[in-house]
């Protein structure tokens, strides 16, 4: 799957812009705050329909401008094309169209088109909360199968539930709250434990991958851990909530669940968080990218377009070159405010200039 041509109109600082993009690497290059990142999140708003900037849909319209388009021929692997143009509203809803037909709900261009990005935000990975973590976890199951952006969004929904139901409580526990709550908690349970398997099965998958790519980019043999393992999936959540319920009655929150869940990464047997350098946190998060990367190519057979935020600035000459040396096969877009180095190869070079992209250099 590539992206052949991509087209911006009013999107972040982009009146007009118009990329042909190659089925191998193209580089972007350009200074800082001329559009370059502006172009890694429109080829990712594609895939995801969420900014990974974790901005609100309008602030990617062009100020002074009511709409924003993102225009975008997608090749499949066995050369059919489809047109998708996206319409960003600064009110009202978002319009979605594949092959000049609208989608009815916005969600359905879910795995139309599958992005992954990797950009310096990134580090949050490893350094961030463990909801950046499970973030993670949950965007990767989603590009390999849609039907889990569904399951997460229920999970949000009975959790918002329970916790208004927990606060209308005032901490007593009435007839009318217990029968209410157990309502909650047996639909909670029932796609939760589905989740937390999900969500297992996929980090026993992911855990060979990230340790191969970690060891690729530093060049040494390193022990990466990925655990997840919460409490609650040893007896299932039904009973976990029961014995927590009167700590979430008190508190007015629901304190177990995979809304709580954590993965914890490790390097040589340390927290990552906490005792990893900053190019071995910046190694792992790259890591997990790729892994992530590799894993829906293998599931799907079909390679997302992997787009490089400006990475090679984050990592030390070695670590960037071997990164170079091991990038997947299939359509790449890094962007850059320095120089390629050589082992970059890119097939075509665009520079960026002010939102405008400028002839092949």
């Amino acid at each position: 799957m590539i992206i052949s041509h991509l087209e911006l109109v009013d999107f972040r600082n982009y009146v007009s812009g118009v990329f042909e993009l190659t089925s191998g690497t193209t580089a972007v290059i350009g200074d800082n705050g001329q559009g370059k990142t502006n172009l890694a999140e429109a080829l990712a708003f594609l895939a995801t329909l969420n900014s990974f900037r974790s901005v609100p849909g309008e602030a990617l319209v062009r100020v002074g401008a009511n709409t924003a388009i993102i225009r975008a021929t997608v090749v499949d692997d066995d050369g059919r094309e489809s047109l998708i143009e996206i319409e960003l509203a600064t009110a009202g809803r978002n319009r979605v169209q594949v092959n000049r037909q609208r989608l009815q709900r916005v969600r359905d261009l879910l795995g139309t088109v599958r992005v992954t990005v990797f950009s310096p935000d990134d580090l949050i990975l490893v350094k961030g909360s463990p909801g950046d973590r499970r973030r993670f976890l949950d965007d990767t199951l989603v590009s390999l199968a849609v039907k889990y952006d569904t399951v997460r969004l229920e999970v949000d929904r009975i959790v918002r539930q329970r916790n208004t139901l927990l606060k209308q409580s005032g901490g007593r526990l009435t007839d009318e709250i217990t029968v209410t709550l157990d309502v909650w908690d047996a639909k909670f349970a029932e796609i939760a434990d589905q989740f937390g398997y999900a969500r297992a099965t996929l980090v026993s998958r992911l855990a060979p991958m990230v340790q191969e790519a970690y060891e690729q980019l530093a060049g040494t043999p390193t022990a990466i851990d990925l655990h997840y393992e919460p409490a609650w999936r040893t007896t299932g959540l039904a009973a976990a909530l029961l014995d927590a319920r009167a700590t979430d009655l008190r508190r007015g929150v629901s304190t177990v669940g995979p809304h709580r869940d954590e993965l914890t990464l490790s390097i040589a047997g340390l927290p990552s968080r906490t005792h990893a350098s900053q190019g071995e946190q910046r190694s792992l998060a790259l890591a997990l990218r790729l892994a992530g990367h590799r894993l829906v190519t293998e599931r799907t057979g079909s390679a997302p377009v992997l787009v490089l935020d400006d990475v090679l600035s984050e990592l030390d000459d070695g670590r960037a070159t071997a990164l170079l040396g091991h990038l997947p096969a299939g359509q790449v877009i890094m962007t850059t405010a320095s120089e390629l180095p050589p082992a970059a190869r890119a097939d075509r070079i665009l520079r960026i200039e002010a939102g405008r992209v400028l002839d092949d250099v």
